[in-house]
């Protein structure tokens, strides 16, 4: 029985052993590292297409599933192998496969990291943000009891921009000096909070346009750093995106039964916020399979669909119809029900 073997080097029948015919990679590192991007595709190298034209009906054997689709036969415990010619040594393997690695990371790189970047930065300003705040607005207040202590922007401006004197601020000048530090840090958070927004509102719509479209800049960029990136949101089910951002509810649902998670994110679009609860999880169920449509539409480098935006509000309005027949059902149900009569005397 002829058995084909394909390594790096090259590809080999062998019969009882011994090799027979041998059709060898050039000893040339980037010759090695684009055999191996073929076979990593499960696509046949130029070595193994040679040997393969010259079978004629014979069966031949192989350890390679890849050479299944050609015709061989797979057996997994086939034992033959073939040593590597000495000009083939380990440092070129190395430099190839290196080569390989580094095509293979510029291939899977995704510019949308860039916006998920964005993103967190902007969230983790937000804590900053609100504990800076809290701590201005206690401290102002101490001195000025007609300011709401939860009004940060305020007491920044007070401390900024301090009123006459009300002989109960800092006597300190240091201390006053830090507060005004204080107010200024809270000021300079807010400015880069709102820069990170203006440069995710601006480049959502020329990476992700279709997702963009459906769900505005905001969302859109949440759910994609939430994802791990537009090529891993492109593979998601339409299951998974409706609860991507409830991922505690979801676990408390597996492990304690609890009822699922009907959104996580999405309850952020507006039409699933202004809708009544029992028709979230439809409308939220509705704008995942959309949004899964979006993101790989997006991941292809294709134009804005409308129709995805017209199908969302197709499916809203007539969750909308089917409420409003509902109550004229009910309502109509209602004034059948016969009165009450009081008991005739007697």
């Amino acid at each position: 029985m002829s058995s084909v073997v394909s390594t790096w080097f090259g590809t080999f029948l062998l019969e009882g052993g011994r090799v027979v015919r041998s059709v060898l990679v050039p000893l040339d590192a980037a010759a090695i590292a684009g055999r191996a991007r073929l076979r990593r595709e499960g696509r046949l190298t130029p070595e193994e297409e040679a040997l393969l034209r010259e079978r004629g009906v014979e069966a031949w054997t192989t350890r390679d599933r890849r050479l299944v689709a050609a015709g061989l036969r797979w057996e997994p415990r086939d034992p033959v192998t073939v040593d590597r010619p000495s000009a083939a040594g380990v440092p070129l393997l190395r430099e190839a496969l290196l080569d390989d690695a580094e095509v293979a990371l510029a291939a899977s790189w995704d510019p949308s990291v860039h916006v998920e970047e964005a993103v967190r930065a902007a969230a983790d300003l937000d804590r900053v943000r609100n504990l800076v705040g809290e701590r201005l607005g206690s401290w102002v207040a101490r001195d000025a009891p007609e300011l709401d202590p939860g009004d940060a922007s305020a007491a920044a401006r007070a401390a900024l921009e301090p009123s006459p004197q009300s002989g109960l601020g800092p006597s300190d000048p240091a201390l006053l000096e830090a507060r005004r530090r204080l107010a200024e840090l809270y000021r300079a958070i807010e400015a880069a909070h709102a820069a990170l927004s203006d440069a995710v509102a601006s480049a959502m719509p020329g990476r992700t346009p279709n997702l963009h479209a459906l769900l505005g800049p905001e969302l859109s960029a949440r759910l994609l750093a939430q994802a791990g990136g537009l090529a891993r949101l492109a593979r998601l089910p339409a299951s998974t995106i409706q609860v991507l951002g409830a991922e505690r509810a979801f676990f408390e649902h597996l492990r304690r039964g609890t009822a699922p998670p009907r959104h996580g994110l999405l309850f952020l679009h507006p039409a699933i916020q202004s809708a009544p609860r029992p028709e979230r999880g439809k409308l939220a169920r509705a704008l995942a399979g959309k949004v899964a449509i979006a993101a790989r539409l997006d991941l292809a480098g294709s134009p804005v669909d409308p129709r995805l935006s017209r199908s969302f509000e197709t499916r809203r309005t007539e969750l909308q119809g089917r409420r409003r027949d509902s109550k004229g059902r009910r309502a109509k149900s209602a004034s059948r029900l016969p009165l009450h009569r009081a008991p005739e005397d007697g």
